[in-house]
């Protein structure tokens, strides 16, 4: 079914309040009314201008309503979450809807266990439960973050709806840890810390979906960590041991001799931690002396005489 939007049926912002609400449905009631309207459709705008005012002018009803469709837009495929279903099937509020209310099938998949004058103007059922949504944020992170547990603060603006069932945008603080091996692309879930639920309904999780920021000397591939590092033409071409940071602390790097630019020398298991932690890789790179003095200039021209045969561009020759 269509994913119906109330707040655009009724000419309303989503923070509207119960009073804007009332002066809406009774200025569009008015236009559309089938005794007085000449409007085309107003029969089908007047009943679609009751159903929005249902749902809108009744706290209880609007709050599941707004918890429900946040992410939803007017004419999107929608169908109600599991949790909602099973508990109508459990046996909930036997559905009053005022009269003859002739109510879409988006209304009655939602609101038929709720109970509740077909006007919404404050008639009840029985109390309505529901697990609240979870809820999603971004965090960004530092890759060292993953190698040690650590604790963060995120400040956060929620919707909340108030006991009128006004919605409005709350401050809330989380202090949080973050998991040991913790990649990029997965999530911390924080139990309890989404949406409010309706009536005596659980809240829903908060998930924080993780990034690493850049960093000017690791990379992450999945759990494996890369570092550019450096070396002299003569270290890569005969050999050397050389000093290197890691993300765990300093390490002696045996380059082998004969070396080139991008070879990967492995660290095996210094990678992000884990139960099957991710490889760490130095991938070499050459770094040239510049060429700035006549002395440094002569070995250059040097090395010019004794590698004559050398062809730094053969790949690039045409093979034919």
């Amino acid at each position: 079914m269509e994913f119906k939007d109330y707040y655009t049926t009724m000419g309303l912002t989503r923070d509207a309040a119960p009073e804007d609400i009332k002066r809406a449905y009774r200025k569009l009631a008015r236009k559309y009314h089938p005794d007085v309207s000449k409007e085309k459709n107003a029969e089908a705008r007047f009943k679609e201008t009751a159903e929005a005012y249902e749902v809108l002018g009744d706290p209880e009803k609007r709050a599941a309503y707004d918890r429900l469709g946040a992410d939803y837009r007017a004419g999107q495929e929608f169908r109600p979450p599991p949790e909602w279903n099973a508990r109508q099937q459990a046996g909930g509020a036997a559905f009053s809807a005022g009269g003859d209310a002739d109510h879409s099938d988006f209304f009655e998949s939602l609101f038929k266990g709720m109970g509740g004058a077909a006007t919404g103007r404050g008639g009840r059922g029985a109390s309505f439960d529901m697990h609240g949504h979870d809820q999603h944020a971004r965090i960004q992170i530092d890759i060292e973050d993953s190698y040690r547990s650590a604790s963060r603060t995120l400040q956060l603006r929620v919707p909340e709806a108030d006991d009128s069932g006004q919605v409005r945008l709350q401050e809330r603080t989380i202090e949080f840890a973050i998991p040991k091996g913790i990649r990029a692309g997965q999530h911390i879930r924080l139990a309890g810390q989404g949406a409010p639920g309706i009536g005596q309904g659980s809240p829903g999780d908060l998930y924080l979906d993780v990034e690493f920021l850049p960093n000017r000397l690791y990379r992450a591939d999945g759990a494996d960590v890369y570092m550019d590092l450096p070396v002299a033409p003569w270290e890569a071409a005969l050999g050397a041991e050389v000093e290197a940071p890691t993300p765990t602390g300093r390490v002696e790097v045996k380059i082998p001799a004969g070396s080139a630019a991008g070879r990967k020398l492995r660290l095996k298991g210094r990678g992000l931690p884990g139960k099957t932690p991710g490889d760490f890789y130095f991938v070499l790179q050459l770094a040239l002396p510049p060429g700035d003095s006549e002395s440094a200039k002569k070995v250059y021209a040097d090395m010019a005489v004794a590698f004559k045969a050398f062809k730094p561009r053969a790949h690039l020759e045409d093979p034919t």
